[in-house]
């Protein structure tokens, strides 16, 4: 499937897309709205609890930094995530917790790929992917199947509260029409945040560039 970007003068439309490790073993879909809809530059961050916003953004924190995480938080997880393997992430993934211990990186045990972070309580379901209009990479139907998400009951997803979601853009599958994460930056739909510990207090987002000790 060859790739296609060019989205920016279309309707925003909410579509999902496939993600994985490099080996194959963490699989993922994740639904996101494209073309993305920032808050302007001159503005500060949505702050609604319940985030009903998506944000992409990269932040110079030693843990994201060195990882090379590059944040993508959805409008609503419960809804917008789901994990197709492994279907208990918290006992069959790497697990690295920093900082306050609360949020878990975790990553494939075969080839160490970090797919996402998470905090929370999550939950298996059954769902009908063709009634969702998920498809393969070919496009064929993926019929039901049991997946694994955040689960919806007392989610709201501040770290406060001990919700978060967080999907490592580069672990998107390349080649899917309306995703390219070049095009995220050229457009200025990244955001830059300030939580490297030896700057002091975390800075508002800017969208220009990023803060001392990050990266485009």
């Amino acid at each position: 499937m060859a790739a296609t970007s060019k989205m920016s003068d279309s309707t925003p439309t909410r579509r999902p897309f496939h993600g994985s490790c490099h080996c194959g073993s963490v699989k993922y879909i994740i639904f996101l709205t494209l073309p993305h809809n920032p808050p302007s530059v001159d503005m500060a961050p949505p702050t609604d609890p319940s985030r009903s916003h998506q944000e992409f953004y990269r932040c110079n924190c030693t843990p994201c930094h060195k990882a090379g995480h590059f944040h993508i938080r959805t409008a609503c997880s419960p809804e917008d995530f789901m994990l197709l393997s492994p279907l208990d992430p918290m006992a069959e993934l790497g697990d690295y917790t920093c900082n306050n211990g609360l949020i878990h990186w975790l990553f494939c045990k075969k080839c160490g790929g970090r797919c996402f972070i998470f905090a929370g309580k999550g939950e298996t379901a059954e769902v009908d992917l063709d009634e969702m209009d998920v498809r393969d990479r070919d496009g064929g139907k993926m019929g039901k199947r049991t997946i694994w998400r955040p689960k919806a009951e007392g989610w709201s997803e501040q770290t406060e509260s001990g919700c978060y979601l967080s999907v490592n853009g580069y672990t998107v599958d390349s080649g899917q029409e309306g995703f390219e994460l070049g095009e995220f930056t050229a457009n200025k739909w990244v955001g830059y945040v300030d939580c490297l510990e030896l700057n002091g207090p975390e800075r508002e987002m800017q969208y220009d560039q990023p803060y001392e000790g990050g990266a485009f």
